[in-house]
C-alpha cells in the first residue's frame, strides 16, 4: 500500500510541475512553511526552482477550486523540502494509471484512519503524504478526512494550517469542531477555544470530547473561572458522569489551585481508574501536600488498584517537594521490586532533585553516575540548581558543563556557569562564557506569572511595564514592602539571571 501511495504522490508532483510550465504565476504565497523542512542540497534547489509557483489562479474560481488551491498551497513546502519521501520502491501498481490502483485500495474510512494514526504519533510528514493522496483521489471534501486532517495539523502544532483547513471544509460536524478546539487547547489558548466553542453551539451540540478539550485548555492556562463554567455545563448535559470528564475536572481544579473541589469530585466518583488516582496524587504533590499524596497512594494499594509509572512519579514528586528523603528512597526502590515498574528518566530526575534539595550533592552525583540510562539535561539542571542553593561550586560546574553538552543553546545554563567560574576566580572561563553568549546571540527568556481576576487571566512578564495598571501595582507592592518592614522583617530580593 505504501508503494502505491508513493507512486501516486510522484504522479501528483509531476502534474504540478507540468502545470507550472504551462501556467506561470508570480502571486504565490507560502502557507505551510517550516525551517526544518528546508534543505540546501542541489537536488532540492532544482526542485524549488521548478515548483516556485504552485498556485494556479483562475479568473473566477469556484468555491471547490478555491478549496483545492488552498490544499495545494498547504503541501507546497512538503513537496519542495524533501523529495526523498517520494522515492518509489518496488510496487505492483501501474505507474501509468496510479489513480485506478489507489482507488481500489483506499476508501474514505481507510484514509481517514491512516491520517488519524499519523496524528496520534505526531507524524507530520506521513500525514502530509496522505493529504496528497486525498487530493489525488478526490476525497478531500469528505468530512471525516477533513476532520482527521484538522486533528493531524493541530496535534503537530500547525495551528494556522489546521484552522485554514477547518475554514475550507464545506461541511462540519461535532468531530470537526472538537478537532480544531482540541488543537488550540493543546497550545493553552483558552480564549480561542471559548470563541470556537461559542460559534459551535450556534449550530451543533458539543459532545463529551468537546468539553474535555475545553477543560484541558482551562487547565493549561490556569483559567479557573472558565473551568467552573465548563463544569456547570457538563452537569447540565449529564457529561459529568463520564469518567474522562471527571478526571479532566480533577486535573483542572488541582492545577488551578482548588484542591478542595478536586478532592470532592474524586471522593464522589464511581469506578475510579488509574487516571483518577494519578490526577489526585499529582494534585497533592503539586501543592506540597506530601503526606496526603502518600496516604492516597497507600489507600490505592489497599483497594488493589495497580499503580503505574505515572503513579510513582507523583509519589516521588511529593517526597521531593516535602524533603522526605527516606520515603523517596523507599518508594523508588519499590518500583521494580514490588510493582515491576522500570524507572524512567523522570523518576531518576525526581530522586536527583530530592537528594539535591536535601544537600546530599555527592550522593546525587553518584546516583547519576550509576544510572542505567544516560542523564538528560533536566537531571543535570536539577543538580545544578541544588548546587547553587547549597554553594557547591565544583559539582555545580560539572553539572553545568554536562548540561551544556546536551543543550548548547540554553541561556540560563551559560549564565549560571559563568557565575560559577567567577565565584572561584576562574575569570577567563567566565569571560569565555559571556563572549560565547554574545557571539551566538543567546539571551535569557524572562519569566512570567499570571493571575485570574473575574473571567480574565492577567500575565506579568519580568521587566515588562506594558500593563496599563503598572503604576498602581508598583505602589501597592511598595506599600506591602513598607508594611513588612514595620513587622521587623526585611524582604529578600532575588536577582534574575
Amino acid at each position: 500500500m505504501n508503494g502505491v501511495l508513493l507512486q501516486a504522490c510522484v504522479s501528483f508532483r509531476k502534474k504540478l510541475s507540468q502545470s507550472f510550465l504551462q501556467t506561470h504565476s508570480s502571486h504565490s504565497k507560502r502557507f505551510f512553511s517550516s525551517p526544518k523542512f528546508t534543505r540546501t542540497t542541489q537536488k532540492t534547489n532544482k526542485l524549488q526552482n521548478a515548483l516556485r509557483v504552485i498556485d494556479l489562479i483562475t479568473p473566477k474560481p469556484s468555491p471547490a477550486a478555491r478549496r483545492r488551491q488552498g490544499h495545494l498551497r498547504l503541501i507546497q513546502d512538503f513537496l519542495q523540502s524533501d523529495s526523498d519521501h517520494f522515492t518509489v520502491g518496488s510496487a505492483s501498481s501501474d505507474p501509468t494509471n496510479p489513480r485506478v490502483k489507489i482507488s481500489t485500495l483506499f476508501d474514505e474510512s481507510v484514509l481517514s484512519h491512516a491520517i488519524s494514526s499519523c496524528g496520534s504519533s505526531r507524524n507530520l510528514h506521513g500525514g502530509v503524504q496522505y493529504h496528497c493522496a486525498a487530493i489525488r483521489i478526490g476525497f478531500i471534501a469528505n468530512i471525516y478526512i477533513g476532520s482527521s486532517l484538522v486533528s493531524l495539523y493541530g496535534r503537530c502544532g500547525e495551528l494556522q494550517n489546521a484552522y485554514k483547513l477547518f475554514g475550507e471544509m464545506p461541511v462540519r460536524n461535532v468531530v470537526s469542531w472538537t478537532a480544531i478546539i482540541s488543537g488550540f487547547a493543546q497550545a493553552w489558548q483558552v480564549d480561542v477555544c471559548l470563541q470556537l466553542f461559542s460559534e459551535m453551539r450556534n449550530s451543533l451540540e458539543p459532545n463529551d470530547f468537546t468539553y474535555a478539550s475545553i477543560l484541558s485548555a482551562c487547565t493549561g492556562s490556569g483559567a479557573l473561572g472558565h473551568g467552573r463554567s465548563a463544569h456547570c455545563q457538563t452537569i447540565r448535559t449529564g457529561f459529568d458522569s463520564y469518567i474522562h470528564i471527571s478526571n479532566a475536572l480533577i486535573s483542572m481544579y488541582c492545577k488551578c489551585g482548588d484542591v478542595k473541589d478536586a478532592l470532592y469530585i474524586f471522593q464522589n466518583l464511581d469506578g475510579r481508574d488509574n487516571v483518577s488516582w494519578n490526577s489526585m496524587i499529582a494534585g497533592y504533590a503539586q501543592h506540597g501536600l506530601a503526606l496526603q499524596a502518600i496516604d492516597l497512594f497507600e489507600e490505592m494499594k489497599r483497594q488493589r488498584v495497580k499503580p503505574d509509572a505515572i503513579t510513582l512519579l507523583g509519589v516521588l514528586s511529593s517526597c521531593r517537594h516535602a524533603g522526605l528523603v527516606k520515603e523517596g528512597r523507599l518508594y523508588f526502590n519499590s518500583m521494580i521490586k514490588e510493582h515491576g515498574i522500570h524507572p524512567e528518566l523522570d523518576h531518576y530526575s525526581c530522586v536527583v532533585d530530592l537528594l539535591g534539595r536535601a544537600g546530599l550533592l555527592e550522593e546525587a552525583r553518584e546516583f547519576i553516575e550509576k544510572m542505567p540510562i544516560r542523564a538528560n539535561a533536566v537531571i543535570w539542571g536539577s543538580l545544578l540548581s541544588s548546587c547553587r542553593v547549597h554553594g557547591s561550586v565544583w559539582i555545580g560546574i560539572e553539572a553545568a558543563e554536562s548540561r551544556l553538552l546536551l543543550e548548547p543553546e540554553c541561556a540560563s545554563t551559560h549564565v549560571q556557569l559563568a557565575n560559577l567560574y567567577a565565584s572561584v576566580g576562574y575569570w577567563d572561563g567566565a569571560a569565555r562564557m559571556r563572549k560565547l553568549m554574545k557571539d551566538k546571540a543567546i539571551k535569557t527568556s524572562p519569566g512570567f506569572s499570571w493571575i485570574e481576576i473575574g473571567d480574565e487571566v492577567h500575565k506579568f512578564r519580568a521587566e515588562d511595564c506594558s500593563n496599563p495598571k503598572m503604576i498602581e501595582i508598583i505602589d501597592l507592592l511598595d506599600s506591602l514592602a513598607d508594611h513588612i518592614k514595620t513587622l521587623a522583617y526585611e524582604p529578600e530580593m532575588e536577582e534574575e539571571d
